[in-house]
This record gives C-alpha cells, structure tokens and sequence, in this order.
C-alpha cells in the first residue's frame, strides 16, 4: 500500500479559495495568433501538399469554426447563448494548495485553477459548448468525434444534449475497456459510443485488417471519427448535417480554452499575486494552452517575464522526443497536415491509462511556442505521476486525472526546487479534471500491478 503521512504538518494553514464573481467572466476568448513571433506555417492538403482550401474543411467543420482558425484578431467574442451554459460553471474557482506547500515545506506558493467543477469533469466542456453551438447554429444533427480516456467525448456528448445535436464518439479501444464509467456518461447524454479500431468504417476496418490485437491510439479513432462523416452511411443524416468535432490540437479549440487563463489572470490579480512558474498537462495542447495563454500573451508583449511548462507522458513524448515537421493528424491520412512536433502519424503508444495524452502530435501553436524556446517540455513516467497525485489527494483531498498527474508531478518537482534555492516562486496549474472515472488506474497503482 502507498500512502503520504500528512501528520508531520507544524501547522495547517487555511486554504484559500479566490472566486470571481460571473459579472466578471470574461466575455471574450483570446486569440494569440496575432502575438505569435512569426506566422503559423498554413494547413497543407494530404494529396496536393498545398495550403488546403476553405471547401476542404468546410466538409468536416462548421464555417464559423474554419473562420476563428485563421481569425488575426487578438479577442474573439463568446456568444451570450455558451456564456448562458459557461455560468452554470463557470467562473472556476482558483485555490490554493496550502497543505501540499506545508507537505512540502517549501517557500513556493502554489495554485491551481479547478476544471473539474464543470458538467462533466474536465477544461473540455469549454470547448464543447462553443462548437455544439455554431453546429446547430448552421443547421447540423450530428458531431462525430474521437476520444482518448473519455474527458473530450463526455463534454461533446453533453454539449450535443444542450443543444439538440446527436453524437458519435469513437472511444480508443483500451480507454474503452479501462474506463468503463466514462461511456456510461456519455451514453446517459444520448450519445452512441464505439470503441477504436471499428468495422463501423472503412478506416477502421483497414487498421484491425493490418493489426486485429491494436489497442488502437487517437490517431486511429480521429481517423474513424473523419470516415464516418466522409463515408456518410447513415441514412438519418445528409451530407451537410454530419460533421466532426476536434477537443485540442487545432487552434480556435486553444482560443476557447483561454477563458481559464483569463479568469485566472483576473483572480490572481485580485489577491495580488502574477505566477513565475505556469505548468499544463499537455496530449495535443488545448489545456496548457488555455491556463497558459493569456500570462504567455504578457511575455510575448515584454510586460512580465513567465515560465510556462508543458508536461507530457514518457510512453508519448511528442515534444521531447519527437521532430518538428509537418504531419498528419490521423491514421489513416484523411486530416490536413500540420506543422507540429511529432512522433509519427503510425505511432501506437503504450495503454496508459493517462489516455488524453496519447496523441503523437501537438497543437502547431504550442510546438511553434516550443520551437522559439518560449515555453518548456518535460515527460514523467506513468509510475512517478501516479505517486504524485496520491500526494495530491492526500494533502489537498482531491483526486486528480492521470493526465493532471503529470502536471501535479511537475508542481511537486518545481515546488522542492525552490526549497533547495531558497527561492519564493509563485506557481500557478491546471487541474484540468477530477480522477473519479480513473479508479481502475488507482486501484492497478495502489495494489501494484501497474508498470
């Protein structure tokens, strides 16, 4: 049995918790691309490798979503009907981990934004909504998607009830079987789920013909998701009303998730504090970004000086293993390529059951932020951020995601470092979703059967 002794604490300070009222939510989402030190290199078409055409993507995106991809301006409005859905969760409060600081016995100041107040347990829910919306907005039935532990295909599914939409979420095979809880959820929301590899479709079934034991990957599950609008089988929908929904890596789902950092910069600001240290879990980037952006946004402008960390899984080491370079996004070639670092469109990681980090690509403005040395890269190993978060949920009570793991391990490093400097920092992370549908994986841990 691991456990964390938290009896040796000289005294126990009383947690701070910093609430924004909703008055002053933010009422817009911030873009970066304007900020960036040089241009995004564009989309490229998989068969013409030229930058890919509007009509393109259009087969797979609602319009008003390909718009606020290429958007150049810095805010980006929030519609009055997702601020409506955003207030039944929305500020998220931000805490401070004092018992973990007194665990710890470091000078470090440590908080953490909380994401899992929302419906359905994670940051994804921000995104969710906003792409549910301009879907219906532009007459849609129907958002097919993938998901990796479940995080992103639970916050569709619920979105997709908000707004009238159905939803097929395409599960990673070894999520689905490890995470049983997570497709109840999104079945209680009317979605139909599937675990990936598929003979749903062609693409599916191309994968389990090459390899019928796969524990399949989100390359592969996007890779359905797209088939199956593409293929358009489903005699209950039309070509038009069909189309795919993304939860990170593209940059307009970014944009959406800044709403954190903005609420964070508002409620730092009100107890007097600016973070030097800001850390993320990161799979294809959306939560790091979105805690990150808007401090990155001061450092870029020459206004403060931040050091923003984006944490990765060992077992998919995109950033600090892979090659900056142009890339597909899927398995099966039928996404655009992007510029991003990557291990390879064909790279199948080991079943973690941190399954939101599976993805062998990163978001092209997080690998572009990484390439100009603005933000840093580091990878944990899934035994050392599973210890971590036990001493997570036995200092501060609450059980974080195997992907948050990774981040609080990242804190947990940062935070003794400063005790061995002598050195007063203010960290500030993404606790991008609570654990409780990941109690296989404590339980593998606790009783030592992981590796």
């Amino acid at each position: 049995m691991i456990f964390v002794n938290i009896l040796n604490f000289k005294t126990i300070k009383m947690k701070k918790i910093v609430f924004l009222d909703q008055k002053d939510m933010p009422k817009y989402f911030y873009n970066v691309l304007p900020d960036l030190p040089k241009l995004l290199d564009p989309p490229l078409d998989p068969e013409t490798k030229k930058p890919i055409s509007p009509d393109k993507l259009s087969r797979l995106f609602p319009l008003e979503l390909i718009k606020q991809e290429v958007n150049t301006k810095s805010e980006i409005k929030i519609p009055e009907e997702v601020l409506k859905l955003y207030s039944s969760f929305r500020p998220s409060p931000l805490i401070r981990a004092t018992r973990l600081e007194e665990y710890l016995d470091t000078p470090a100041k440590i908080y953490y934004k909380y994401e899992g107040v929302s419906p359905t347990g994670s940051h994804k829910t921000n995104t969710a909504i906003v792409q549910a919306y301009y879907g219906s907005k532009e007459g849609l039935k129907r958002f097919t998607t993938e998901t990796g532990a479940g995080q992103w295909g639970s916050a569709l599914s619920f979105a997709c009830s908000m707004f009238g939409l159905d939803c097929t979420v395409y599960m990673v095979k070894v999520s689905y079987e490890q995470k049983p809880y997570r497709k109840i959820l999104m079945k209680t929301y009317g979605a139909d789920v599937i675990p990936s590899p598929s003979n749903t479709t062609k693409a599916g079934r191309k994968i389990l013909k090459k390899d019928p034991d796969t524990t399949g990957s989100l390359g592969m599950a996007i890779s359905e998701a797209i088939s199956d609008v593409l293929e358009n089988k489903d005699v209950k929908y039309s070509p038009s009303s069909s189309k795919y929904s993304l939860g990170s890596v593209l940059n307009f789902v970014l944009m959406h998730q800044t709403i954190i950092g903005l609420e964070a910069k508002k409620q730092m600001d009100m107890i007097g504090e600016y973070p030097d240290i800001i850390i993320g879990c990161a799979g294809g980037g959306s939560n790091f970004a979105g805690i990150s952006l808007p401090f990155i946004r001061d450092k870029l402008n020459g206004k403060k000086e931040v050091r923003a960390i984006a944490v990765e899984s060992k077992a998919c080491p995109s950033m600090t293993k892979g090659k900056y370079e142009y890339d597909l996004g899927d398995s099966a070639g039928l996404t655009p390529l992007l510029k991003m670092y990557t291990l390879g469109a064909d790279f199948v990681p080991d079943p973690i059951h941190a399954g939101g980090l599976r993805y062998h690509g990163m978001a092209p403005i997080i690998s572009l932020l990484l390439n100009e040395g603005i933000i840093e890269a580091r990878a944990y190993q899934q035994m050392e951020t599973f210890k971590a978060a036990l001493t997570f949920a036995n200092t501060e009570g609450l059980l974080v995601a195997p992907e948050t793991s990774h981040a609080v391990k990242a804190v947990i490093d940062e935070a003794r470092k400063c005790k061995e400097e002598k050195r007063k920092k203010t960290i500030l992370f993404n606790l991008s979703g609570h654990g409780f549908f990941d109690l296989k994986g404590y339980e593998d841990f606790i009783e030592g059967r992981l590796g």
